[in-house]
């Protein structure tokens, strides 16, 4: 759903910005263009995959008192 509203938001964005003839806020040339796709991608796979594995260390975490659980 994020990536859906995301790439919306961007074509919204473009769309602005060609009715204003106001200068695309992206980089021209097709390296830059690679660029924010690879951090994009890179963006939406990472919340994907990482955000969800389960906290193996959370017995070593300190709490509000700083005291690491036994």
């Amino acid at each position: 759903m994020k990536t859906a509203i995301g790439l919306l938001l961007g074509l919204a964005i473009g769309v602005l910005c060609r009715l204003g003839d106001v200068p695309l806020p992206a980089p021209p040339v097709l390296v830059g263009a690679l660029l924010v796709l690879a951090m994009t991608l890179g963006y939406v796979l990472t919340d994907r995959f990482a955000a969800h594995r389960a906290a193996t260390t959370r017995h070593l975490c300190g709490g509000p008192t700083g005291e690491a659980g036994r």
